[in-house]
């Protein structure tokens, strides 16, 4: 086969291409010594435009291929059955990714990965278009398909850029909005299911799958003197107290179109009224299955798209900064889902995920897991956190389940995994991937906080690299949350029993810069509320959950509400369904907000309820035996001359007058708060406001205070005139 005098075209290849196999379309399409061919199937009549000219194209066999003597730039008119299009022809531009891209993808180094591969609108030479780019190695042949080319992968064929693995082509006279995905054929000869870009920053609105092409941000950012200060606001002796939240289903009830912007108008004030120093959202990059809540991702460059475009989470997080709330969001390394557009076998081979099921499926979700020993992967994961904290300010990310990488036997019995080079259960790769995830951080992003949900004993979680720790910012107290919340569902008459759980996790309070969490977890699959779990009648209930709150508030770490319970949510979580707000219509659910305002504000206010919160130096027990009374008593202590607070729980139902306890300063001791105050619902029962201490010794101090206990109450006492 002949064209103008051009040499005969291999026939193979040319069926190659027919057949959308062809691995390599710039061998024979785009100018050519001369020639210039284009294939456009479907099309009835394609012509050259060179200068002021017009060059009709041959019609060659097979059907759709066409060529034509041409001499200089040109452009391509083609006739569809739908109408005429005008465009520069994508084989005729070079090479677009450069070396320096292309190394350090391949070295899995490229932190602003997004950047260079996915899709990105730009001009070449002066033309306009999108350049696509896609990591697929083991591909026979990879094509852009989207409504630009009727989804046809015959018509925009990609180019491999040899020893990267990664094909890229430029469309000319494309833009933002353009929906596609890519077609991939497999090593074999087998055709994928068309595959969503891994790198796209903007995504389709489920349960549509396509990616989407992305404008620039536009996005003016008004942030400056809020991230130049936010370290000091994330160190270990800030006051840290973060209201969780489900974005979506946060809006529920409130509006009909749920979106970043309407989010911004009603969330922050409430946050903001609550005294929440953070708000933590849970999963918001792109996923298909909204049932996971974000915790089965897909898109991990992308927000969701159920809530708008990329911009629009942008204001939302600078909005927040404005109002002095940081914003930190859950971010899934641990796995992905299998669905069929996804990263699983994604060029034909187990790219993203590893081979062997014993290491690469997670039996508890049914997904999959990456191969951190992968440094291309481990490349990927580490950009889309520096995407998130970079690209939208984010002051921090929550690793959601690190247990569930460290261990290679996590979750599954003898024989169902493989153990690491050692023969231990300690997953090395995801142990070096975490390091190496929170090193970049720390260099690239200062002053964000990186927060490990780890529910196990592993050593070192926050301990830096340096001194072999993984380098988190904060690790979750899951141990505590577990213990305190079983504690608190006994019946009091049966909590002398359990004295320990309230205290055991003191033993290790200063292992870990720990965080306090009632998360989301607590109040689904059938656990049912935080209310719901307090024993008793009514009063009872309210009674044992003020005081669960104060307790906390007190104890040593940072801590995290999840929504809903700052009202006593009667029902548990639902996605699908709104909060219960009319709830704040009643005196004891809306007396859980006032409480919870006033720990907010005691807890930033007074030093010593936070500055020591990882230091054994901020905590002393006073009375952490008194199993027969359930009664505890502590002091929180700040640096040195800050007032301490002096922190006494009762948590039976009996008051108790005249109880003795010891105290390091003599003088009068304020009640700064009391759990059962009127105001929050409770009994009223209190210390009239404060109580002077008397010379008798009590608790290794040479003066005391003779206290009443209210019922099921906690109080915060300081120092008078301090």
């Amino acid at each position: 086969m002949t064209a103008h005098g051009a040499g005969p075209l291999d026939a193979a290849t040319v069926q190659a291409l027919v057949d959308g196999s062809l691995g390599d379309p710039f061998s024979i399409l785009g100018p050519h010594g001369g020639i210039v061919r284009t294939f456009q199937p479907g099309a009835s009549r394609v012509e050259a435009l060179v200068g002021g000219q017009v060059v009709p194209m041959a019609a060659l066999d097979p059907p759709g291929l066409y060529a034509a003597p041409v001499a200089g730039p040109y452009r391509l008119r083609i006739a569809w059955p739908g109408g005429v299009q005008e465009t520069e022809d994508p084989y005729s531009f070079g090479l677009l990714l450069g070396d320096v891209d292309l190394h350090l993808a391949a070295e899995g180094r490229h932190f602003e990965l997004a950047a260079a591969l996915g899709s990105r609108p730009m001009e070449v030479d002066g033309i306009p278009g999108v350049r696509f780019a896609v990591w697929a190695p083991n591909a026979r042949r990879v094509a852009v398909v989207g409504n630009f080319n009727s989804w046809d992968g015959r018509r925009h064929p990609m180019r491999l850029r040899h020893g990267s693995g990664i094909w890229e082509l430029f469309i000319p006279r494309l833009g933002p909005g353009e929906r596609y995905k890519y077609e991939i054929m497999a090593a074999d000869g087998s055709r994928l299911p068309l595959k969503a870009d891994p790198l796209a920053t903007e995504t389709e609105r489920p349960p549509s799958t396509a990616s989407v092409v992305a404008a620039p941000a536009a996005h003016h950012w008004r942030d400056q003197e809020w991230m130049e200060g936010r370290a000091a606001r994330h160190a270990p002796d800030a006051p840290i107290s973060i209201y969780e939240a489900h974005a979506e289903s946060w809006l529920h009830g409130i509006t009909d179109a749920p979106s970043w912007d309407s989010l911004a108008e009603h969330l922050i004030p409430h946050v903001r009224a609550l005294g929440f120093t953070h708000v933590e959202l849970l999963p918001v990059a792109g996923h298909p299955f909204g049932g996971s809540w974000g915790y089965q991702p897909l898109s991990l460059f992308a927000p969701a798209a159920q809530m708008g475009g990329p911009d629009g989470f942008a204001r939302f997080v600078d909005a927040c900064h404005a109002a002095g709330i940081g914003v930190i969001v859950d971010w899934v390394p641990a796995h992905f889902p299998t669905d069929p557009h996804g990263l699983g076998r994604f060029d034909g081979t187990a790219l993203y995920e590893h081979l062997d099921p014993r290491e690469g499926f997670h039996q508890d979700w049914n997904t999959l897991i990456y191969n951190f020993g992968r440094r291309e992967v481990q490349g990927f994961l580490i950009a889309s956190a520096i995407h998130w904290l970079e690209r939208f300010h984010l002051d921090g990310l929550r690793v959601d389940a690190v247990a569930s990488m460290l261990y290679r036997d996590y979750s599954r019995a003898a024989g169902e995994w493989v153990p690491n080079i050692h023969g231990g259960r300690e997953n090395l790769e995801a142990i070096g991937f975490l390091r190496h995830l929170n090193a970049v951080v720390g260099e690239r992003c200062p002053g964000a906080m990186m927060i490990a949900e780890e529910s196990t004993a592993w050593p070192g979680v926050t301990r830096p690299i340096a001194e072999g720790g993984l380098g988190f910012s904060y690790k979750w107290n899951m141990g505590w949350m577990h213990d305190t919340l079983h504690y608190m569902a006994y019946d009091p008459i049966h909590r002398r029993h359990h004295h320990h759980e309230m205290t055991f996790g003191l033993v290790y309070a200063f292992s870990e810069r720990f965080l306090l969490p009632l998360s989301h977890d607590e109040v689904v699959h059938g656990k049912g509320s935080l209310i719901a779990r307090m024993p008793g009648d009514r009063w009872q209930r309210f009674a044992n959950l003020r005081a669960y709150y104060a307790f906390m508030w007190a104890h040593p770490g940072k801590k995290l509400l999840f929504m809903g319970g700052e009202f006593a949510q009667e029902r548990e979580w639902n996605h699908d369904g709104a909060l219960d707000w009319h709830l704040l219509e009643d005196p004891l659910h809306d007396g859980i907000r006032r409480l919870l305002g006033d720990l907010n504000a005691a807890y930033r206010g007074e030093e010593a309820l936070h500055a020591l919160d990882a230091e054994p130096d901020g905590f002393r027990w006073v009375i952490g035996d008194d199993a027969g009374n359930s009664v505890f008593a502590f002091l929180r202590r700040g640096r040195d001359g800050a007032p301490p607070v002096l922190v006494v729980a009762n948590m039976t139902p009996v008051p108790r007058s005249s109880y003795r306890v010891g105290v390091p300063r003599a003088g009068r001791w304020r009640e700064a708060l009391n759990s059962d105050a009127a105001v929050y619902g409770g009994s009223g029962m209190g210390n009239f406001g404060g109580v002077r201490s008397v010379d008798i010794p009590a608790h290794g101090e040479a003066q005391s205070l003779e206290l009443i206990l209210p019922p099921l109450g906690v109080i915060f006492l300081r120092p008078e005139g301090e």
